[in-house]
């Protein structure tokens, strides 16, 4: 998928060694302050290497029997009988707060079992890939091993020591019976059931189906309805049981260009293939077109589309790493807004979220120093951002805090102080180290001395959160990322009725955009390029499915016009610590830097949003309470003359903690001198931006390296570009 370079750091580790990384080290002992995981960790004997967390199907590792489960357009869940089933789009309602699926109970529509046992002890993982997972259920010789994966609508079977046999949960009615496929309803839900050549399905009882004479093998599906020749289409490819499914990115012309395919073994014939179950991310941007057929689901319509593999095609949304010194329109205050945060002293060492939002500050501060080519200041932001990270990137022997340690029996590695459930739950990890890596970029642009020093402490960071590929010897595959649905996942072990759920998206972009940084700064092409598809991935994740801009994807019926967390099995408009709307909707916007321009691509929806905030808000238009701040920061992206009044009236306003006044006053006055994010204009280099306003183009490109580079942009235009930052506007 992609190559890093993945350094061997550990040999056989001791309770407590001190492992040497560059200038830093790590420890494999867990201070005290930190949980401790659990010790048993569900997957067969033979399956090796760093266990996968943070996925949708995460519980499966972590209990004797899953979760709820959600490979939509499907709905599962383990348990002692084998894999329940269901469809939750069939029943799909919104609330004031939610947008939920019908029930998934532990009959789902029918439990694909063994006939010959009733009961399992667990389930385990047997196997995963990059959006499939296998689940084995074992008593003694009986055995069934079952694959399912996101936007698949079959569960392929493999059994020994018996044969499969399915359990509804109420009569189902057998609609299409032809030897080996037979077609049934059950709860107005239409599935096709595929045994082996010359096996049958036998109906006992009025409740089970079991396949006889039948080879080890089976399929089924979800069919989006009731047809025969549905049936018999979904029959073509029954029997190429997908055994690996991938995704290759490639960053060119302006776009991510992501190709995904699975690799079939064919139990009959020699065929290949399959059928997807496109999420909107993915039709709304496919080479081609998809069929006519569609499944719901609580992400919105997916679309069916046949094949061994499809490509989307993203635009590039630029970034910069901060903005230029033509928008700073009152310099004297913005220096006095610098210093006000340079003289602030912090004291000892926050848990890693608390220190991560610090450092973040202090490297957007140190940006806009730089552009105000205050020297003194940007030595002072970069100074202490150094200090911290050496210090937390250098474990002794008896240290506690604050540093990172490596456990080694469910691979990731650990922050102490942690925080949020990120020790033993494996939570967040995204959302905390990316801040880290981001600040560990705006040292390296000044210091390529420290970068080659720590450097291998930041990308052991970056590993733990987007290793990236399945031969890194200490950390899974992209941890949090989920490669089929778009978007990152934040629980480590998905133990929630409705499965996995991630709560600030725009923590996870800015995950994204500290590896964008890095890779750019250290010359690292495979770390720069890896950002750039995770940031533009998830960014078409949270258009449709945060914010659903085009208003294609939430049910008619929902109130609201964004979600605070998406969750596997929901929609919901909460957060895990604030009833307050301010906080619901900010939680999905903060940290505000240079790469949040991602959040004006529609600039009708900011303000479709922001009227309805207003509207609701306890405070109204006050935007000196809550996390106002951040209610004018995101509104600026459609009306910064709005933004840049309140600043002016109130140049001293409350702040949400990871703000300052310096970046609130730099970003506003940003997007009113240039104007709104320009997303019709890409480029052939990452690190630019293109506002437009009144009909003038504003083309920003910051160039890291030396000499000058020509960045091409997708309406023509072409801009020289300098070491540092170059604007250029057109017509002048």
């Amino acid at each position: 998928m992609w190559r890093m370079v993945v350094p061997w750091l550990m040999g056989s580790l001791s309770l407590g060694e001190v492992i040497p990384v560059g200038a830093g080290s790590y420890t494999t002992e867990r201070p005290d302050g930190c949980a401790a995981l659990p010790g048993e960790i569900f997957r067969v004997d033979w399956l090796e290497g760093p266990v996968p967390t943070n996925q949708w199907w995460s519980s499966l590792v972590w209990e004797r029997f899953s979760q709820n489960l959600f490979p939509h357009p499907l709905a599962m869940v383990c348990q002692e009988g084998g894999l329940a089933v269901t469809y939750p789009g069939a029943a799909i309602v919104a609330a004031h707060n939610a947008i939920m699926g019908g029930g998934l109970d532990r009959q789902g529509d029918f439990v694909i079992g063994h006939s010959a046992t009733d009961d399992f002890p667990d389930a385990r993982l047997a196997g995963s890939s990059a959006w499939f997972v296998t689940a084995e259920f074992a008593r003694a010789e009986a055995v069934m091993r079952l694959s399912f994966g996101h936007g698949s609508p079959f569960v392929f079977g493999e059994v020994v020591g018996g044969t499969a046999e399915l359990r509804f949960a109420e009569k189902p009615v057998v609609w299409s019976e032809d030897g080996s496929t037979v077609g049934v309803r059950v709860r107005g839900r239409n599935y096709g059931l595929f045994g082996g050549a010359g096996s049958s399905w036998e109906l006992t009882g009025d409740r089970v189906l079991t396949n006889t004479n039948g080879h080890g093998y089976f399929s089924l599906a979800l069919l989006p309805d009731g047809e025969k020749g549905t049936l018999a289409a979904f029959g073509r490819c029954a029997h190429h049981h997908i055994v690996d499914s991938r995704v290759i990115p490639t960053i060119a012309g302006g776009e991510v260009r992501t190709r995904y395919f699975v690799k079939t073994k064919a139990r009959e014939g020699n065929g290949e293939g399959t059928i997807f179950a496109l999420y909107p991310h993915q039709w709304k941007y496919l080479v081609g077109e998809a069929g006519s057929q569609s499944y719901r689901s609580v992400r919105g319509e997916m679309k069916l589309l046949p094949g061994a593999s499809f490509e989307t095609r993203v635009p590039l949304q630029g970034v910069l790493p901060m903005f230029p010194l033509e928008s700073i329109a009152n310099r004297e205050q913005m220096r006095a807004y610098l210093k006000e945060e340079a003289d602030k002293t912090k004291e000892g060492f926050g848990d890693t979220y608390w220190e991560g939002k610090h450092l973040g500050k202090l490297a957007t501060l140190s940006g806009i120093a730089g552009e105000m080519k205050d020297e003194k200041l940007q030595r002072r932001f970069v100074g202490e951002i150094r200090k911290r990270l050496v210090n937390w990137f250098t474990a002794g022997p008896a240290e506690k805090s604050p540093l990172f340690y490596y456990d080694r029996h469910w691979g990731t590695l650990i922050g102490s102080p942690a925080s949020y459930g990120s020790d033993s739950q494996i939570n967040d990890h995204h959302f905390h180290y990316g801040y880290f890596i981001r600040a560990a970029a705006e040292v390296a642009r000044l210091d390529p001395v420290w970068a080659r020093k720590w450097g291998p402490m930041v990308e052991l960071l970056i590993r733990d959160i987007a290793s990236a590929g399945p031969a890194d010897p200490l950390f899974p595959r992209l941890r949090g990322f989920d490669l089929y649905a778009g978007h990152s996942w934040a629980s480590g072990h998905a133990k929630f009725a409705d499965g996995n759920n991630q709560e600030s998206s725009s923590e996870s972009m800015n995950a994204w955009y500290g590896m964008m940084l890095w890779g750019e700064v250290t010359g690292n092409s495979e770390i720069r390029d890896l950002g750039t598809f995770l940031y533009n991935t998830e960014r078409t994740a949270v258009e449709e499915y945060w914010f659903d801009v085009a208003g294609t994807n939430f049910p008619q019926d929902f109130p609201q016009e964004a979600l605070g967390m998406v969750w596997g099995g929901k929609g919901a408009f909460a957060t895990w610590f604030s009833g307050e709307i301010d906080c619901i909707h900010g939680i999905n916007w903060l940290p505000f830097t240079p790469a949040s321009i991602y959040m004006g691509r529609y600039p009708e929806y900011v303000k479709r949003n922001f009227e309805m905030i207003v509207a609701k808000r306890k405070e109204g238009r006050d935007f000196n309470t809550g996390w106002g701040d951040l209610v004018v920061m995101f509104n600026a992206l459609d009306d910064p003359g709005m933004a840049v009044a309140h600043l002016e009236t109130h140049p001293s306003c409350r702040l949400e903690g990871g703000n300052t006044h310096a970046f609130m006053a730099h970003w506003c006055h940003t997007l009113d001198k240039f104007g709104r994010n320009d997303s019709g204009v890409t480029a052939d280099h990452p690190f630019t931006n293109v506002f437009l306003k009144k009909g003038k183009k504003t083309y920003v490109a910051y160039h890291f390296g030396n000499g000058e580079k020509t960045v091409t942009f997708s309406d023509g235009f072409k801009l020289m570009a300098k070491p540092g930052m170059t604007v250029k506007s057109f017509p002048d």
